[in-house]
């Protein structure tokens, strides 16, 4: 049944340029071994193809590599056909430590981040890796049933038949938590510009009450008043949308040009991104961006549709009290909260967001009914207080009119609770990190050879040179570990063996590792493993668990490493489960005598290193230089950090992977004071003859500004208030839910709590100088003329 059958050798590595001297940079390279002879025929962009004037036969020489044009950039070599030396092609490929020379052949037309194709036995032969194969790609003879033969294919345990889509599912595995999540975020702007249209076409509908009035009393329907709003929600929406497409087109574009595709959060490595412009995309963003707006319009659509004519002619239509129904939003918070406790769909948080979006809707919408609440035993407290004569006032307007008061702070609630939420999160998250970061970094400097476990099999330290090292002046205690690549699922991306000293017990192991829970003691005759949260949830390993559930495990060494000690039947315990935020897709961690017991690999990949008192960390980076270089090493093959530069850089990755919650939340709070700036204009222009009664009445238009600006401090405190509870109650769901089914790991709660007050105290402090701003004009007008207009 298979017509075509082409080896391959994938492995990963680090590249330097001949030409930059000793010191030059590594940059990471995929390497990839194929028959030439077969793989145009599956994979034409892997084949390799010689430069102008080269030789041929190049295709198969030991010395030859072919490199892709971000490998050519990364390395700096010559286009394919412009006039080089054969110096100026050369790079090092690096094996162990020792760095050799190759000569650049050709190209390959491959895309992605920097990639290198050999010659199969050329490869084999240069890694050491003779009559090994990463996979084999084969093609099937016409009319061959792809599950009827897989179906027949038998296997060994370490060798898994795949689809090619499976690699790309894999592949987009990778990252799509984290897309999704940005693009849940990314429609908050959607959720409080619908507000910002509402406050908008309610000051218009404000402004042009009396203009709608009478053109109700010359024939102009309800509902055609009801459609001509609507129709400016609708011209609103095109045009927002328009300008937002193109606006956020080039701030992706931006974006990707300073930050890369993963906004700074250091998930793609090497990769440049360009721009993808998708049209059904933007259709679908641009209609979104459409239903928000014609969402925002609805409800001053119905307020010009149910004017009262004759009332708002006279300048009286203003709000009047409805009565409040605290039961739609008790039934949508609880419908939010019992959607919290609904697992995922496909691994994606599906409930979890409709979850916080009810608990937005419902905290908003209860919003009348605790205003009165609230309202209502503030005006008991001060009445009859001869002093607070001012200060009733705008207290009791907000409790006769909850609707209008629940109007002007309804954007502060939304964005200020998504504000919260967010900050709630992020601070939640980078506290765990920092913790977890003490636990994980208890050294003072740490060595490794390869920055992931991709290159773990072909950059490495040996046994020997880590006993070296371990004898070296400055050196009080030394552990090195190994970490492994291993694929259990087609579809999913690689999970990651760590090998390290943790002891057999979990006590022993609770030093090492950020354990969750208690651990258990593994039975006598089993290995202990523990494995990290992530790889609990996806492959539903349990504490205590034990058996044939891990037949993979097993680590599937090199034929030159195999003995006659390998047990390749262990029996696996899961003794307990840690924290790993370093790794998204599963860690398994055992202690490195057993692996090295089962595998008889003694190879590491990273160095730990405590400090005798006194010693120099820089004179000891020199001196492992030396040995490694004594050794037949390339001294730039090691990389050296302090826990502090270490911990200092896996923050600031964070801090430029959350940068755009920041900038989310400054956008969030920026539209909803723009609300309570249009919402208290609204209110002033609908209240210019209340005004002009308090004039007369002996108020002075200082006292007049006090109490429209009392009115906004109460109003936004309330919206503050509102918005922190609601934003804390969103902040549980996102930190114990959304973030455990998005990236499968946990976080403890924090709140930084002098944050979020200063937060509230700015909101209610903007608010309450809005206001102000707000009633200036109504209060400058001529008292007089203000009441005259009542004939």
């Amino acid at each position: 049944d298979v017509a075509l059958a082409s080896p391959v050798l994938e492995l990963s590595t680090y590249a330097s340029s001949t030409t930059s001297g000793t010191g030059s940079a590594r940059v990471a390279l995929r390497l990839t071994g194929v028959d030439a002879l077969r793989v145009a025929a599956l994979a034409p962009a892997l084949m390799p193809q010689p430069d102008a004037g080269a030789n041929r036969m190049a295709l198969f020489a030991p010395d030859a590599i072919f490199l892709n044009a971000a490998a050519r950039r990364a390395l700096g070599v010559a286009s394919t056909g412009s006039a080089r030396t054969v110096a100026a092609g050369s790079v090092l490929l690096q094996t162990g430590l020792d760095s050799r020379p190759l000569r650049v052949a050709g190209s390959v037309a491959a895309g992605g981040g920097p990639l290198a194709v050999m010659d199969i036995g050329a490869a084999q032969d240069f890694f050491g890796r003779q009559g090994q194969l990463s996979r084999i790609d084969l093609r099937l003879r016409p009319g061959v049933d792809v599950d009827a033969f897989l179906s027949t294919l038998q296997l060994p345990d370490e060798v898994v038949a795949a689809r090619p889509q499976d690699a790309a599912q894999r592949v987009q595995s990778l990252s799509r938590a984290y897309r999704v999540n940005l693009t849940v975020l990314a429609l908050v702007a959607l959720f409080t510009g619908a507000f910002l249209v509402f406050s908008v076409l309610s000051l218009s509908v404000a402004k042009r009450s009396q203009q709608f009035a009478l053109l109700g009393v010359l024939g102009l329907t309800a509902g055609q008043r009801l459609r001509l709003v609507l129709a400016e929600s609708v011209l609103l929406g095109a045009l927002g949308s328009g300008l937002g497409l193109a606006l956020g087109s080039g701030l992706a574009a931006l974006a990707l040009q300073l930050l890369g595709g993963d906004l700074g959060g250091g998930y793609f490595a090497g990769v440049s991104p360009t721009l993808h412009w998708s049209t059904p995309a933007a259709v679908a963003y641009g209609g979104l961006g459409l239903l928000a707006a014609v969402a925002g319009g609805w409800w001053p659509a119905r307020q010009a549709q149910g004017l009262p004519l004759a009332l708002t002619l006279k300048g009286l239509g203003g709000g009047t009290a409805t009565a409040a129904r605290p039961w739609i939003a008790i039934i949508l918070v609880a419908a939010g909260a019992l959607l919290a406790l609904t697992p995922p769909v496909f691994g994606i948080p599906l409930a979890a967001y409709a979850s916080v979006a009810l608990l937005l809707v419902g905290g908003i919408a209860a919003l009348p009914w605790l205003v009165g609440l609230l309202t209502q035993g503030a005006a008991k407290a001060i009445s009859g207080k001869p002093t607070a004569v001012l200060a009733l006032l705008a207290i009791e307007r907000a409790r006769r009119v909850p609707q209008s008061a629940a109007v002007a702070v309804s954007a502060v609630v939304a964005s200020l609770s998504l504000a919260v939420a967010l900050t709630v999160m992020v601070a939640s998250f980078r506290g765990s990190v920092t913790r977890w970061l003490d636990v994980v970094l208890p050294a003072d400097l740490y060595v490794r050879s390869a920055a992931t476990a991709a290159a773990g099999d072909t950059v490495f330290f040996s046994s020997a040179l880590v006993a070296r090292m371990a004898a070296l002046p400055g050196v009080a205690r030394l552990q090195a570990g190994r970490t492994v690549a291993l694929q259990l699922d087609s579809t999913r991306p690689n999970v990651t063996v760590v090998a390290r000293p943790l002891g057999q017990t979990p006590a022993e192991a609770q030093r090492h590792l950020p354990l969750v829970g208690d651990a258990q003691p593994a039975p006598s005759g089993t290995v202990p493993i523990y494995v990290s949260e992530a790889f609990a949830d996806l492959y539903g390993a349990k504490i205590g668990q034990s058996g044939d559930f891990f037949k993979l495990l097993p680590l599937k060494v090199r034929t030159e490493w195999r003995s006659s000690a390998i047990n390749f039947e262990a029996r696996y315990f899961v003794a307990g489960i840690w924290r790993d935020y370093a790794r998204q897709h599963g860690t398994v961690a055992l202690d490195q005598a057993d692996y090295q017991r089962l595998t008889g690999d003694t190879r590491s990949n990273d160095v730990v290193v405590w400090l005798a008192p006194g010693a120099s960390a820089a004179a000891l980076e020199n001196r492992m230089r030396e040995l490694v270089a004594q050794a037949g090493g390339a001294s730039g093959a090691l990389e050296f950090a302090s826990a502090s530069a270490l911990r200092a850089t896996s923050l600031r990755i964070f801090d430029r992977s959350f940068a755009v919650t920041t900038w989310l939340q400054m956008v969030a709070i920026g539209m909803g004071l723009f609300g309570v700036a249009a919402s208290f204009s609204a209110q002033v222009l609908a209240r210019r003859k209340e005004f002009g009664l308090l004039a007369h009445l002996g108020l002075t238009r200082r006292q007049i500004l006090w109490v429209v600006a009392g009115e906004g401090a109460v109003w936004t405190l309330l919206g503050a208030l509102a918005g922190l509870a609601l934003g804390m109650a969103v902040s549980l769901v996102l930190v114990h839910v959304v973030n455990p089914q998005s990236f499968h790991w946990t976080m403890d709660l924090a709140a930084p709590w002098p944050r979020l007050t200063l937060l509230c105290l700015a909101v209610v402090a903007a608010g309450t100088a809005t206001a102000w701003l707000a009633g200036r004009a109504a209060a400058g007008r001529d008292a007089v003329l203000a009441v005259k207009e009542d004939w």
